[in-house]
């Protein structure tokens, strides 16, 4: 069957302003206390939120940028089919990353990659939460953990017979990593922040 490719450049659309909108910053805002983006690493997700000293702003942060994209997707999928959603599902990645609204300065996509991932194959959540919960315990380090728990998402999609999420989720890691570069050049050198490290 050919895709209908007007449909899915809506649903990238869609997807795409559904991922834009920016929990952090619109949270923190809420609550008083200015721009997230002026402190610590400048970033409008849960862990620079969490800078703040508010974590239940930092707790709400998450559950916001992951569920917008399982929205995006669940919305997609039911009203227009599979590859809708999984354009709408790029698209909300895209749009966290990229939100026009904040030129084009957004998170760096962990929380709305598992988000996405729940919309598409709820099992998928697992193997990534197990991979990054494992490593996060023995490491220590989230940014590894994270890394790590999106490189072996598509390779686990693909074992369990699900060909093209693991493509798209492949695109999805790829980006994951190119926007975690400087979590990766501090690794590297040894100066990445632990979990639980003060100072």
């Amino acid at each position: 069957m050919t895709p209908d490719w007007m449909q899915i450049a809506l649903w990238l659309g869609i997807g795409y302003l559904f991922g834009a909108i920016p929990f952090g910053l619109i949270l923190t805002r809420f609550a008083g206390l200015g721009d997230v983006r002026s402190i610590g690493s400048g970033n409008i997700g849960a862990t620079n939120v969490l800078r703040t000293g508010r974590k239940g702003l930092a707790a709400a942060t998450l559950v916001g940028d992951a569920l917008k994209g399982t929205a995006a997707v669940v919305l997609a999928s039911r009203l227009s089919g599979q590859e809708a959603a999984l354009a709408a599902g790029l698209g909300a990645f895209l749009g966290h990353l990229f939100p026009v609204w904040l030129g084009f300065k957004g998170g760096k996509g962990v929380a709305t990659f598992i988000g996405v991932l729940l919309g598409l194959f709820p099992l998928g959540v697992l193997v990534f939460a197990a991979i990054w919960i494992g490593l996060a315990f023995l490491l220590r380090y989230s940014s590894a953990s994270a890394l790590a728990a999106s490189a072996a998402t598509p390779a686990a999609l693909w074992a369990l017979g699900q060909g093209r999420l693991a493509v798209l989720f492949c695109v999805l890691a790829l980006l994951l990593w190119w926007k975690h570069a400087p979590n990766i050049r501090r690794l590297l050198a040894g100066t990445e922040g632990r979990i639980g490290q003060k100072g």
